[in-house]
């Protein structure tokens, strides 16, 4: 029987450790290949490439035996998951797997996501997929304590499949290399950021803004991502990208649009 194939990706970059710790955990799973950015494209989101040009190229980072085939691109991540589907793979993978992200994205922070936004690609085109991010934005992070969690997760995944028109956002608390208090499923908690901008001056006299802001949790659920983090256990939100809003359609439907 052929092992499972798992497309391997992130928004951090291909060297980044939490990528490199991800490819170690899944090859016992199947047969990995990474196709990740060459360069750091956190916040990116769903951005894709349109207006340049794209390039990628095969890549050797782990000198291991049986290390992984690996591309790295010039693109963003969901830029990365189109190609490596389109272009890179000899066949369609049973599973995409991005992260492990440097950092929370739980809640709202789940829109800005380069790393969700990668699962959501895999996704839109029928293949099961997960985002996986550890509560720890330092390059230097543990990730030993995520290593049970995603063989877990992917296992199951790839034993029961992902429900079509879902992805899984899984959030890691940080817990210095031990394990978590267990795994909980979730829903994203209500939340948002609230922005400033640090307006600046160059040494040249020119003026620029860096973006600034602090998380604000609007929810007091129980039952929320944020809350199974706080409390020491993995989140996972079963996520759509189905956006309409169904329960608003016959509200819509009645306003006067045709008069």
């Amino acid at each position: 029987m052929q092992k499972p194939l798992i497309l391997v990706t992130n928004d951090d970059g291909i060297t980044a450790p939490g990528l490199r710790s991800l490819i170690h955990f899944l090859k016992d799973l199947g047969e990995v290949v990474v196709v990740a950015p060459d360069s750091p494209q956190s916040g990116m989101g769903h951005a894709i490439t349109i207006n340049s040009t794209l390039y990628s190229k095969k890549v050797i980072i782990d000198k291991e035996k049986g290390a992984p085939n690996e591309f790295s691109c010039s693109g963003t991540p969901a830029d990365c998951v189109k190609l490596g589907l389109q272009e890179l793979l000899d066949r369609k993978p049973d599973i995409v797997v991005s992260g492990i992200n440097h950092g929370s994205n739980a809640s709202i922070n789940v829109i800005y996501s380069g790393t969700m936004s990668a699962a959501i690609e895999a996704g839109i085109e029928g293949i099961p997929a997960i985002g996986f991010s550890l509560c720890d934005y330092g390059w230097n992070a543990n990730f030993e304590g995520c290593k049970k969690v995603v063989q877990t997760i992917v296992r199951e995944a790839l034993t029961n499949g992902i429900p079509r028109g879902t992805v899984l956002n899984v959030n890691i608390p940080k817990t210095d290399g031990g394990d978590p208090k267990g795994i909980r499923v979730c829903r994203q908690a209500r939340a948002n950021w609230k922005e400033a901008f640090d307006k600046r001056t160059s040494p040249m006299g020119k003026e620029y803004y860096w973006l600034t802001g602090e998380f604000e949790l609007l929810d007091k659920g129980e039952d929320t991502d944020i809350h199974a983090l706080d409390n020491g256990y993995v989140s996972i939100v079963p996520t759509q990208f189905d956006l309409t809003a169904h329960h608003t359609i016959q509200e819509v439907t009645n306003w006067n649009l045709n008069e």
